[in-house]
């Protein structure tokens, strides 16, 4: 038996379970929940095409599409006019009657799907009733800017390979083209149209690609995606991926290999997806000698010297260039171009026999500054070196960061990114801390993406997480290894606000039903392979079975089960509760550590275990009455009265007899000899049996990471597998034994803040006292207009603000 705080627990001498955790594994049907039911029933049934290992199946296929692409930047009207040759390769099982392709820019017309349902509140709770809601000036500029321009395409001239017309249907942001003759499995179709689209301002709408203008120079940069009618994807898990693009959702595309010619004025340096073939036409023989020497430079060589791009910011001109590029097996293509771009490259060797050499190369106007100068080729270049390490090496011969309007987004081979500093009135330009930090994480957050999604091509529109979830946990690694001092908001902690919030989806929800999108795309998936990685998995398993996913999907399709498949097939684990709980559910970790108790070994000896129950009764705090009544002086009766006494003044209820030895002696001989050597020994350790109890209080569960304090000052660490939840996901009770010299003073759950637990409170035992802080603020006056002092204000002398700013400069 064991002692619970001092009372007998029926149970057998030898068990090493109290009754109460012999209870709480017991079920009845009603409140039964199985946290590790298989994903079967919820992920598709394995086929031909994916196997049930998560790697591509016997029959895989995926189509491929080329194009040919001739296109004219009109910089003075801001419109692109183009023409394009398109070669499909229909490698399916299907024949195909017509041909989907996105129209992305068109997503900006005034009939859109996206325009016509975009809500005046962007925020999750409408505006209580009878308050007037704001309308900001951004919000004015861009009804603005969409009433005074045409967005969308015009495409015209739609004809196969014959020279014969092609009936076409446009569906909102998507269209529809009929083939002429059925196209069967293993057949291409040639086919081409023209087109032409105002280019938008993105300061004023807010896009992934535009123009923006600069009012001092007059100059413009134009960071050009989305610009050409792209052929959607055809799969086998969805046959068309011809959903509308609302703004949220990205793209899911075919590869295939590209031939651009981009026409642009003549002063504009272009940066590219692909590679450019006819250098000594666009670039001075400097220029192409320092390119060469950028090779095998320790540091970024200028090919555009800032000198040389403030010389061309002076005066536009009438001549026109063509720069030629070309692209082979990638899935988009993006450009920019503009006057004011410096351009500096440096040569990444990383050796192997794919791409041994590979150019990372930066494009920025003069408002780059410094900032750009020292940190965006070199951390395009280290997050190729971390990438692929987990990986594969980087494919393609060129990796290129651009400053722009847009925020940071990603494309093959290129990225566009948004940081800059500020003029100063010394004429130096600065910039701050945060502002370092957000170039250094964006670019490498958007080059990590030239290897998910643009190279393990997911389907953002379907599933975010799958590329922004998987490449933020690897810019996270990579991050860490730039500056572990900078927040990359990838760590566990960093996602426990989201996920005790209301506004929580799980983050297998369709990109554009999703609430916040950065949480519940980025951040979240982000923190769950972290800890899928440093706590669960551990490194050496998660990094093999993560760089066999990437390896078995390069340049192919994959979706969340043939990533969940690789993960355990590859690890030996099994995850599906992994999945469950952190992809298909809002539940969150807050594991309580509600009780703890000390347990000593009955020896069934009464001559030790009746000595062990007097100490216990003797340890036992006093009565506050009896206390008290010592402090006053009052004497006992029995102190009084010592002449009469009787056998129980010597002898107590914890005294031995011979009864209870013949009962111990009569025990010992019915043990079996096994059976009285456990006993034996255990009397002899006399070990120190703790009963720590665990509430499940989220509903997701997780392992549980246990700090043990012990008297001696020494602290322990201790593992416990999620696996202990199988059988009961709200309650368990767990069993630790130590050495008899080994006394537990504390204990903490989790105490690095690894999983991600909501309540750090209940994480401690004892309870520990919760550090916060209290504000202290200064009451707001009333805006009221009634609590203006008219009589005042009125009297105050009209300013001319413009006279005033001629002053200052």
């Amino acid at each position: 038996m064991y002692k619970y705080k001092g009372t007998a627990l029926a149970v057998g001498a030898l068990a090493l379970l109290s009754q109460s955790a012999l209870a709480s594994i017991s079920q009845t049907k009603g409140s039964f929940e199985d946290k590790f039911r298989q994903l079967d029933e919820t992920l598709p049934t394995p086929n031909i095409y994916r196997s049930a290992a998560g790697e591509p199946g016997e029959r895989y296929w995926q189509q491929k599409v080329d194009y040919d692409i001739d296109v004219i930047l009109d910089e003075k009207n801001r419109r692109i006019s183009a023409s394009q040759r398109i070669e499909y390769k229909n490698n399916s099982p299907h024949t195909l009657r017509y041909l989907w392709l996105q129209l992305d820019q068109n997503v900006f017309k005034a009939d859109s799907i996206a325009e016509r349902t975009k809500t005046f509140n962007s925020g999750l709770e409408a505006q209580p009733i009878g308050k007037a809601s704001k309308l900001s000036l951004s919000q004015l500029r861009r009804m603005q800017f969409l009433a005074d321009n045409e967005p969308g395409f015009v495409v015209s001239n739609i004809k196969d390979g014959s020279g014969k017309e092609l009936k076409a249907t446009i569906v909102d942001t998507l269209m529809r083209i009929d083939l002429n003759e059925p196209l069967r499995p293993g057949k291409s179709v040639e086919f081409a149209m023209d087109f032409n689209f105002n280019i938008i301002e993105e300061d004023a709408v807010g896009a992934r690609n535009g123009y923006e203008h600069f009012e001092k120079d007059g100059n413009d940069i134009f960071l050009m995606a989305q610009w050409f009618p792209r052929l959607a994807a055809y799969t086998d898990y969805e046959a068309w991926t011809n959903k509308a693009f609302l703004g949220s959702g990205e793209f899911t595309l075919e590869f295939g290999d590209y031939d651009v010619e981009i026409t642009v004025p003549a002063d504009h340096i272009v940066s590219s997806t692909g590679t450019l073939e006819n250098a000594r036409s666009v670039l001075t023989a400097e220029q192409r000698k320092r390119l060469e020497q950028a090779k095998t430079a320790e540091r970024p060589v200028f090919i555009v010297t800032e000198e040389e791009a403030l010389e061309n910011e002076k005066a536009g001109t009438e001549d026109t260039q063509t720069w030629h590029f070309k692209a082979d097996n990638v899935r988009d293509f993006a450009w920019a171009s503009s006057r004011k771009f410096m351009w500096d490259a440096k040569g990444y060797q990383q050796g192997g026999s794919e791409q041994p050499l590979v150019m990372a190369m930066s494009f920025y106007p003069k408002e780059g500054g410094d900032l750009w100068k020292k940190y965006s080729t070199e951390s395009v270049i280290h997050t190729m070196e971390v990438y692929s390490r987990y990986s594969f090496d980087y494919p393609y011969p060129v990796a290129q960061s651009v400053n722009g309007p847009v925020g940071g987004m990603e494309y093959p081979m290129i990225t566009f990114n948004g940081p800059r500093t500020e003029l100063r009135d010394d004429g130096t330009r600065t910039y701050s801390q945060a502002e370092k930090r957000f170039l250094i994480g964006v670019v490498i957050h958007e080059v990590g993406h030239i290897y998910f999604p643009m190279i393990v091509n997911s389907d953002e529109r379907q599933w975010t997480w799958m590329d922004e979830g998987l490449n933020s946990f690897l810019d996270g690694v990579a991050g860490r290894e730039w500056d572990p001092n900078i927040p990359w908001g990838v760590e566990p902690r960093d996602i426990v606000e989201y996920m005790k919030s209301e506004h929580q989806v799980p983050i297998m929800t369709q990109s554009d039903s999703v609430l916040r999108l950065g949480p519940n795309a980025y951040t979240k998936p982000a923190a769950a392979l972290n800890i899928l990685r440093e706590v669960i998995l551990g490194r050496e398993l998660f990094d093999f079975a993560f760089k066999e996913y990437a390896n078995r999907w390069k340049y192919k399709r994959p979706t969340p089960a043939d990533f969940f498949r690789t993960m355990e097939e590859a690890s030996g684990v099994d995850l599906d509760w992994f999945w469950r709980g952190w992809f298909y559910s809002t539940d969150h970790v807050d594991i309580s550590l509600d009780k703890v108790y000390k347990l000593r070994l009955d020896t069934m000896n009464p001559d030790i275990d009746f000595n062990r129950l007097r100490e216990i009764e003797m340890n036992k705090p006093s009565s506050l009455f009896v206390e008290r009544n010592k402090r006053e002086g009052r004497e006992l009766w029995i102190d009084k009265n010592k002449d009469i006494t009787d056998f129980y003044d010597e002898n107590d209820r914890f005294t031995v007899t011979n009864k209870e030895r013949n009962s111990y002696q009569k025990m010992l001989s019915k043990l079996d000899t096994w059976e009285k050597r456990t006993l034996d020994r255990a009397v002899a350790e006399d070990k120190n049996y703790y009963v720590l109890q665990f509430s499940n209080l989220g509903g997701l569960v997780m392992p549980i990471l246990l700090e043990l304090t012990y008297a001696d000052g020494t602290v322990e660490e201790r593992y416990i597998p999620a696996e202990i939840w199988r059988r009961n996901s709200r309650n368990v009770e767990k069993l630790i034994v130590t050495d008899k010299d080994k006394e537990i003073t504390s204990i903490a759950v989790d105490p690095g803040w690894e999983t991600a637990d909501v309540d750090v409170s209940n994480n401690y035992y004892p309870r520990r006292i919760m550090e916060s802080r209290i504000e202290t603020y200064k009451r707001k006056q009333s805006k009221d207009k009634v609590r203006r002092d008219i009589m005042h204000d009125i009297k105050t002398e009209l300013k001319d603000v413009n006279k005033d700013e001629e002053k200052e400069q």
